[in-house]
C-alpha cells in the first residue's frame, strides 16, 4: 500500500509518502523552531497558524519527492493525538479533505505509537515483545509492546519529562531553545562528573525530573560568582547524565523484568548523542539488543505515521469524516479496545 501520512501534532509539519509501512520515499518536515525560539518554548496559536501556512507545501513537496501524484496515493494517515488540539486540527482537516476529494481510506493515528513504529523504518526491527521508551518533550514512558495495538504502560512520569528537563535547564542556564539539542551539542567533550546531580525514583519504573531541575536551580542560586561561558559545558554535562542514567537504567531493567531481550528507543530525545551511545553500550553488556531509529526518525515526521496506517488500512480499518482531534489519548486505550471520544 502506498500510505501519504501526515503530522502535526506540535510545532513541526510534516509529510511522508511510505511503501508498504517500511520504505519510506519521501519524508518532509517544516519546522518553527525559530518562530518559538524567542519565547523559550511552543506557543500553541502561533504554532497552529503556521501549520496552516505550511501544511500544503508540505504535502505537495512529499508528493513530489516520492515521484508520485495524489492519484498514485491509495491510503491517507494523520496523526488524531495526543498534542495541541489545534495544531492537530489542521492535519486532521487536511487528510479528511484528502481522503474526500480522492474516494481513498484514511485513518487517524496515535502519536506515541508512531513513535515506536519508526523503529520499523531501519535496516534491522525488532520482533515482538519488546519494552519501549518513548521519551520526548511532553512525553517519558516505558512500554512492553506485544504487538501494534498492544501496549501495556510499565513506568512513566510523575512530572516533567526528560525533554521539558532538558528545555528548563537551558532556559535557566540562558543558553537557548531547544534545551535538548544545546545541551547536547554542548556537552560534546565535556566532563559529565563535574557536579553530581540527584537520580530520583530510582528503585521506581517511573520518572520523575522537576526535582533535577530545583537541584540545577540551587546550584546557580548558591553560587558566589556568576556561572562563566567556560563553566557551562561541564555543568549541562552532568545534568544530561543525571538523565541518561536514569533513562538507560529504568529502561533496561524494565526489559529484564519483562523477560524481554529486545529494547526499541524512540521520540525526540532519542536523538541525543550521549543517550544513543550509553545504551548501545550498557545494553551490550547486558545481553540486550537496543533499536534507535534514524535521528531524522526521532523527532517528529509523519513517516512513523505511516507505518500505523498502513498496519491499520492493511487490515481494513477506516475512520469517519466525523474523527476528531484528541489532546490525551493513552496508548493503553487502545490495548482495552476502547474507541477514544474527544472527551478522553
Amino acid at each position: 500500500m502506498l500510505v501519504l501520512a501526515i503530522e502535526t501534532s506540535c510545532d513541526e509539519t510534516a509529510a511522508s509518502v511510505v511503501l508498504d509501512g517500511r520504505r519510506v520515499l519521501s519524508n518532509v518536515i517544516a519546522s518553527q523552531i525559530d518562530v518559538h525560539s524567542r519565547y523559550g518554548g511552543v506557543v500553541p496559536e502561533i504554532a497552529s497558524r503556521k501549520h496552516m501556512e505550511a501544511v500544503v507545501p508540505v504535502v505537495m513537496q512529499a508528493l513530489d519527492d516520492a515521484g508520485v501524484v495524489l492519484r498514485d496515493i491509495e491510503g491517507i494517515a494523520v496523526t488524531r493525538g495526543p498534542g495541541l488540539v489545534g495544531s492537530l486540527l489542521v492535519g486532521l482537516q487536511v487528510a479528511k479533505s484528502l481522503a474526500y476529494a480522492t474516494n481513498r481510506p484514511f485513518v487517524g493515528v496515535n502519536h506515541l505509537e508512531g513513535h515506536v513504529a519508526a523503529v520499523f523504518l531501519g535496516a534491522q526491527a525488532p520482533d515482538f515483545p519488546f519494552v519501549a521508551l518513548v521519551v520526548s518533550g511532553g512525553h517519558t514512558n516505558t512500554y512492553r509492546v506485544d504487538g501494534f495495538d498492544s501496549f501495556k504502560t510499565i513506568g512513566q512520569t510523575r512530572d516533567d519529562a526528560a525533554g521539558e528537563a532538558f528545555d528548563k535547564a537551558a532556559k535557566l542556564l540562558g543558553i537557548g531553545y531547544p534545551g535538548g539539542v544545546v545541551i547536547d551539542r554542548l556537552s560534546r567533550g565535556a566532563d559529565y562528573r563535574r557536579i553530581r546531580f540527584p537520580r530520583s525514583m530510582r528503585g521506581s519504573a517511573d520518572f520523575s525530573f522537576s526535582g533535577l531541575k530545583t537541584s540545577l536551580l540551587a546550584y546557580i542560586k548558591k553560587r558566589e560568582v556568576p556561572i562563566t561561558e567556560e563553566e557551562v559545558p561541564g555543568i549541562v554535562a552532568s545534568y544530561q547524565e543525571a538523565i541518561v542514567d536514569v533513562l538507560v537504567e529504568k529502561t533496561l531493567r524494565a526489559a529484564e523484568e519483562s523477560g524481554v531481550k529486545q529494547v526499541a528507543v524512540v521520540g525526540g530525545v532519542a536523538a541525543n548523542s550521549r543517550l544513543r551511545q550509553r545504551f548501545t553500550a550498557d545494553a551490550r553488556e547486558r545481553g540486550i539488543t537496543v533499536f534507535i531509529p534514524d535521528v531524522r526518525l526521532c523527532t517528529d515526521n509523519a513517516a512513523m505515521i505511516a507505518v500505523v496506517g498502513d498496519y491499520r488500512m492493511s487490515r481494513g480499518e477506516r475512520d469517519g469524516f466525523d474523527l476528531n482531534a484528541l489532546s490525551r489519548w493513552p496508548l493503553e486505550l487502545k490495548t482495552e479496545g476502547s474507541r477514544p471520544t474527544a472527551k478522553d
